[in-house]
């Protein structure tokens, strides 16, 4: 992705958020140069995580698979007395925009719907050897009711819905294109997007970024040391 690109979607993440109610922590608008000011007592952000997350999972179509995120809270296990148990998580996407088909090796998420948009959703369990199971029939949570989901049959989330996504369950979601933009979150165990994540599609969790103009903001893996 080029920086430019980056920007505009953080620029874009930060507006949905504002104009649905809901506020991030002063560290969300640090720029480069105030990191580069931030002392060793800013160092749990970086260990845990913390921050803004952009990606079009190196497809080059941001517009069509992409997502931008910010982590309010998080833990990181090498470090237990640094962070918290868990995670939480406001993720943006623009309508018709998706992530890609994964699952967390470790982690249990409620994907909830707070405002805006329809989140579709399509899940699969996953066999002994990690590929999709097409055929059984997926158990979940959804509001805290027991339900039965189609493999890959989709259904939708409206705002104030959530779903609890356990590990080895195959997960894609999406803001329904014709509907607006989607301010959702996450709440779950700790978060490793490093090691947690198994793709069924061919991308990266990554992005290659290219430098076509400054930062605004850091994302969360381009912290300086603190």
């Amino acid at each position: 992705m080029k920086r430019s690109e980056i920007n505009k979607a953080i620029e874009l993440a930060k507006a949905a958020i504002r104009d649905h109610g809901f506020y991030l922590p002063p560290f969300a608008f640090w720029t480069p140069e105030d990191w580069r000011r931030a002392g060793p007592e800013c160092k749990p952000i970086k260990i845990n995580d913390l921050g803004w997350a952009v990606s079009d999972f190196s497809a080059g179509e941001f517009d069509r698979l992409g997502m931008v995120m910010f982590t309010f809270r998080n833990g990181n296990r090498a470090f237990p007395e640094r962070g918290t148990p868990y995670a939480e998580k406001l993720f943006v996407l623009k309508p018709g925009q998706r992530i890609p088909l994964h699952f967390h090796w470790a982690k249990t998420e409620d994907i909830i719907n707070r405002a805006g948009g329809v989140l579709g959703m399509r899940v699969f369990n996953a066999r002994e050897d990690t590929s999709v199971d097409h055929d059984s029939p997926v158990m979940l949570l959804c509001d805290g009711i027991e339900s039965a989901f189609r493999p890959g049959e989709p259904f939708e989330l409206h705002p104030g819905q959530s779903i609890t996504l356990r590990p080895h369950v195959f997960h894609t979601f999406w803001a329904r294109p014709d509907a607006g933009i989607l301010v959702g979150a996450e709440v779950s165990t700790i978060s490793d997007a490093y090691k947690d994540n198994r793709f069924g599609e061919p991308i990266q969790r990554f992005t290659e970024i290219e430098e076509d103009e400054l930062p605004i903001h850091l994302l969360s893996y381009e912290y300086p040391d603190v």
